[in-house]
């Protein structure tokens, strides 16, 4: 799966928590969103840099706002595309949790990801290349 059918494909299965993601759909999806956050704190920042004191210079105001439009945005579909690339290699979503665990649990939830899924089908679905 290439980089513009990942990014179409999880924001077509925006709240869908079934089935399996490949690991390129994953992490297609991952650079997608590391691009996109990175050009709108580059706005934010470079507005906050031309700020007076006490007050926000309105490219950091249209920066910040941009920034949560987007978290709150897109909020639902990363978690989405997590849990279905835990179902890939045969875990529950309910993994997915340990991002909450400090500083072990986003390295296991990158452990999880890196590893190939399953071959074939599982309890989960067919295999993302299949389906």
């Amino acid at each position: 799966m290439g980089f513009g059918q990942a990014v179409k494909h999880v924001f077509s299965n925006y709240a869908t928590f079934q089935g399996r993601a490949s690991r390129s759909e994953f992490w297609w999806f991952y650079l997608f969103m590391v691009i996109v956050n990175t050009v709108l704190y580059i706005i934010y920042f470079v507005g906050l840099s031309g700020s007076q004191e006490g007050s926000l210079s309105p490219l950091a105001m249209v920066g910040g706002i941009l920034l949560a439009v987007w978290v709150l945005a897109t909020i639902i579909p990363v978690i989405a595309v997590w849990v279905r690339r835990l179902h890939d290699s045969d875990k529950s979503g309910w993994w997915y949790l340990l991002v909450f665990a400090c500083g072990i649990g986003g390295i296991v939830l990158l452990v999880f990801a890196l590893l190939p899924g399953t071959p074939g089908p599982n309890k989960y679905g067919e295999g993302p290349a299949t389906a």
